[in-house]
């Protein structure tokens, strides 16, 4: 442990660990308003009873949870790939996906989804019919319902996914991998540098990178029992 914070300044003032660093804080961010966004759309529309289409999407949220990372990244790879449909649609519009920040963003978001939006889901599930129901016999519309009523009742569980979210996308190595490509110097995320790290032998540079991830999961963890999460 001693020798591995030793070795914590000659590793960060590295080029490609400093990029790696800035690369993880930009994606964790962007992920997290997306998570936060798609939690809210995706959780009351699970939430809400059979409709057409609710299985598929229920399916295609919860699929990132139990499928293989290095399949679900090869899925991706031929969606967003130049001849993709969604890929080449896009190049169309000069935006590039494989071997991109958006790539990363895309793998970050994908990874941690069905933990941000499964808890909200089953909130909402829990607190909708008897909470709308005494809301609309005071005249309250569905909007209103929703944002002033439901929302505040499930903050804590939307708050705990976000965490689990972010978490789990930190981790993210297999997606990342196939859509972002592990460009040195521009797709490189923390996960990534440890993986090259260990698959060049650099053991200490894997433990210093592995240290640094280690102390803000635990971080997280430290917010999850804040939050009565665990």
């Amino acid at each position: 442990m001693l020798d591995t914070l030793n070795a914590m300044p000659a590793v960060l003032a590295e080029a490609d660990v400093r990029h790696a660093l800035a690369l993880t804080a930009r994606v964790a961010a962007a992920t997290l308003v997306l998570h936060l966004l798609a939690a809210l759309a995706l959780g009351a529309a699970l939430a809400r009873p059979a409709w057409p289409g609710r299985g598929v999407l229920d399916a295609l949220v919860t699929l990132p949870l139990v499928f293989p990372p290095i399949a679900t990244g090869f899925a991706l790879l031929l969606l967003f790939g130049r001849r993709g449909p969604l890929g080449g649609w896009l190049e169309g519009f000069g935006v590039e996906i494989i071997f991109s920040f958006w790539g990363v963003l895309i793998a970050s978001f994908i990874a941690g989804l069905p933990l941000v939006v499964k808890p909200v889901q089953a909130a909402l599930e829990a607190a909708s019919a008897r909470l709308s129901e005494a809301a609309r016999t005071l005249g309250k519309n569905e909007l209103q319902i929703f944002f002033r009523v439901l929302l505040p009742n499930v903050r804590g569980a939307l708050a705990a996914g976000l965490v689990l979210g972010l978490g789990r996308s930190l981790g993210e190595v297999g997606i990342t991998l196939m859509l972002g490509g592990n460009v040195m110097g521009r797709t490189n995320t923390v996960s990534l540098e440890i993986y090259n790290a260990v698959s060049g032998g650099d053991f200490q540079r894997a433990a210093v990178l592995s240290l640094l991830l280690g102390a803000f999961t635990l971080l997280l963890f430290w917010g999850l029992r804040r939050l009565g999460a665990v």
